[in-house]
């Protein structure tokens, strides 16, 4: 018994000298689990990498697209980027992987992105009437159809800040039959290209907001999902709280900080030979170039560069985009850069319209579609969010996956269903672990 205190006491001792002599460590913070090197392309087979190549391809060979540019990104890397065809076929100009494209309805993210920077800062509540930014909002009204007669009604509720940003406001871009002629008059609907252009006003968005308050919208507040005027309305919405112009707040709180450098409302003129021209769908789905003016090229260099349109007036490249997305997808901080916490990205990614925007597995956050069942929109992982643009633009997250894709071309009509096929080619490649 005496040897086996003796040899315990021992083993204590050495213990605690081998202790004094190492140097006091506490266990690092756990840290966002990241691919080692090469992990981001092992992760994709390079003969199923290939194909998103031929298929690219062969739209541009068929003259059904001028060109593209397609980005993903995993854990943040690029997993695949390519830029083919035509940024400017007539000028015999290159789509490049930097070439600027208009993004249209991706503005929407980003103006959404700045609403939820003021509600945190409590300068804006999800809660507020718009008529506390927007006077001519105090009293809306709705068209209502009864056979072959319109009549307009009272809105039954003051619409919200969480109304516009779910899409649920009951606001259309104007062209309904129903309320075409009234948009018109004023300037907007069929006055304003495909209704949702305005980039050739001179004069601010809040004054073009003030006058839409005035015209009857199509359904009553949180009746419906119908798609609109909302993220337009929501610009004016920042300016109004935060006293800054839309350009300045995002360029000063979001593209900056994120190192967004080609992204704005309306291009240097030093710069226009970067972005790339639009083109139309015609009846064989062959492309032509599409004419000057709302319904195509639109005033996006030159021009009266006033109205900041944050629903659909922003210019943006691929590799910004991406790195709009990784925030988000990062739960709202990029390189140590912060704009959003992580339950407001929770909140926006997070279907909140239960079943009025679709009843087929498809929902809508605040600001982005939410996929809330496996195959409702191809291969997307449950959870996955995106949206895309009427330039024929578009982009997904796919958080589960680790992936962050963006495909920029410019078609206007898009009558090619090059956008849909896209991210199967992505996801068929993705033979790798979806987690880790």
């Amino acid at each position: 018994m005496k040897k086996l205190l003796a040899l315990l006491s021992a083993v204590m001792l050495t213990a605690v000298v081998l202790s004094a002599q190492s140097p006091r460590t506490s266990n690092p913070p756990r840290q966002p689990a990241q691919a080692a090197p090469g992990a981001v392309r092992s992760a994709f087979a390079p003969d199923r990498l290939a194909r998103i190549d031929r298929f690219v391809q062969q739209y541009v060979d068929e003259n059904r697209i001028a060109g593209a540019v397609a980005l993903v990104l995993r854990d943040g890397r690029p997993a695949y980027e390519r830029a083919v065809g035509w940024g400017d076929k007539e000028a015999g100009r290159r789509m490049t992987t930097d070439t600027i494209f208009r993004i249209a309805s991706q503005s929407k993210a980003i103006t959404s992105v700045a609403v939820l920077s003021l509600v945190e800062e409590g300068k804006i509540d999800l809660g507020d009437a718009v008529s506390r930014f927007i006077p001519s909002f105090a009293k809306t009204t709705v068209a209502v159809r009864n056979g072959s007669e319109v009549t307009f009604v009272p809105a039954k509720r003051a619409i919200t800040i969480r109304d516009l940003l779910t899409h649920t406001a009951g606001i259309s871009y104007g062209t309904d039959r129903d309320v075409a002629s009234l948009y018109e008059a004023k300037g907007l609907g069929p006055a304003a290209g495909f209704g949702w252009y305005t980039a050739d006003k001179d004069e601010p968005i809040c004054t073009t907001m003030e006058r839409l308050g005035s015209l009857p919208f199509v359904a009553q507040p949180g009746e419906q999902w119908v798609y609109g005027y909302n993220t337009d309305i929501l610009g004016c919405v920042v300016e109004r709280a935060s006293g800054l112009p839309l350009d300045e707040f995002v360029r000063t709180r979001i593209t900056e900080p994120l190192r967004m450098k080609d992204t704005r409302f309306f291009l240097p003129p030093g710069q226009r030979e970067r972005l790339a021209a639009v083109y139309g769908s015609g009846k064989d789905g062959r492309i032509a170039r599409a004419p000057d003016g709302p319904k195509g090229q639109g005033d996006y260099v030159d021009g009266a560069r006033r109205s900041f349109a944050g629903g659909a007036g922003i210019l943006s490249t691929a590799r910004d985009y991406a790195r709009f997305l990784e925030m988000i997808r990062n739960d709202g901080v990029l390189e140590g850069v912060r704009v959003l916490a992580p339950r407001t990205i929770s909140l926006m990614t997070t279907n909140q319209v239960g079943t009025l925007h679709s009843s087929a597995g498809l929902g809508f956050g605040l600001g982005f579609e939410t996929t809330d069942r496996f195959g409702a929109s191809g291969m997307e992982s449950v959870g996955s969010f995106g949206w895309g643009g009427a330039y024929g633009t578009w982009y997904r997250v796919d958080r589960e996956a680790r992936l962050v894709m963006v495909l920029m071309i410019q078609l206007l009509p898009n009558g090619t269903d090059f956008r849909q096929k896209f991210p199967t080619l992505v996801y068929q490649a993705l033979v790798g672990p979806p987690t880790t």
